[in-house]
């Protein structure tokens, strides 16, 4: 185990094969620094899952690739693409899907019509078009019957579901998940995990932010660490979980078991 340094980091070229690609990417707030000179890879279809102690910069990180929250300096790329402030967000959304931790589905709207509104306005899609699309991802999400209920109607892990769908009828090639299994049951949870590796299967690159260490180990392809803004550790799971390579690391993960 490495003792917790900071160097000051050679910024590598980017990757033009990545699905996403960040160079000595920074995020601030004022004169805080919420992401500090971030550098890695992500290659398409993989599944990243994003660890850290509150704070430490996990779901700013992932907000940076839709623009929810704009970097202050370095490079983002995706499938090749500049992320910036001259980025079409209607078409970088389109691009990225992002499922929030709260849903956020239109309480007045069934199932069904959170899946299509966007692509009927955004992509232009008929409505015909745009409800066999819904229709098609809310089975491949396992809840086909629940298309004209309410999201009052539907319990949390129902909801869950809805949002992937949703995201998905954009045909997005990046998808977002900011701490998918929050409260929700171990069978919801299994469901999530499922999911996730269909959309694997598909070619679609996940990145999650979760607390979840058991749902993490299941998911991830590889464990990005992180703490005060830094990436400390980019390992497999079955490495980050067995043998952490940094004290702080290790430190998270003694007070996750713990508690």
């Amino acid at each position: 185990m490495q003792p917790d340094t900071f160097p000051v980091q050679n910024t590598p070229p980017h990757d033009e094969t990545s699905m996403i690609s960040v160079r000595n990417m920074s995020k601030l707030y004022g004169e805080f620094v919420a992401l500090d000179r971030l550098n890695f890879e992500v290659q398409k279809g993989e599944k990243i899952v994003v660890l850290g102690p509150s704070g430490s910069g996990k779901s700013t990180l992932i907000r940076t690739f839709n623009r929810i929250e704009p970097h202050d300096s370095g490079s983002i790329l995706i499938d090749g693409k500049v992320i910036n402030e001259k980025t079409s967000l209607t078409e970088l959304r389109c691009m990225v899907g992002m499922v929030f931790q709260n849903y956020n589905l239109f309480p007045h709207l069934s199932a069904l019509d959170n899946c299509t509104l966007a692509p009927q306005l955004v992509r232009n899609v008929s409505r015909k078009d745009a409800q066999d699309m819904a229709h098609h991802f809310l089975s491949q999400v396992g809840i086909p019957e629940q298309a004209h209920k309410y999201p009052i109607q539907l319990s949390g892990g129902q909801q869950q579901r809805v949002a992937i769908a949703r995201a998905l009828c954009m045909k997005p090639e990046v998808m977002l998940f900011d701490e998918p299994t929050a409260a929700l049951d171990p069978e919801a949870i299994t469901g999530i995990v499922s999911i996730m590796d269909t959309l694997a299967e598909q070619g679609i690159t996940t990145l999650c932010v979760t607390h979840e260490m058991a749902f993490s180990r299941r998911i991830a392809d590889k464990i990005i660490f992180m703490d005060q803004g830094r990436i400390l550790e980019i390992t497999p799971p079955e490495v980050f979980f067995t043998t952490p390579q940094t004290q702080r690391a290790q430190s998270f993960l003694d007070q996750m078991i713990r508690y």
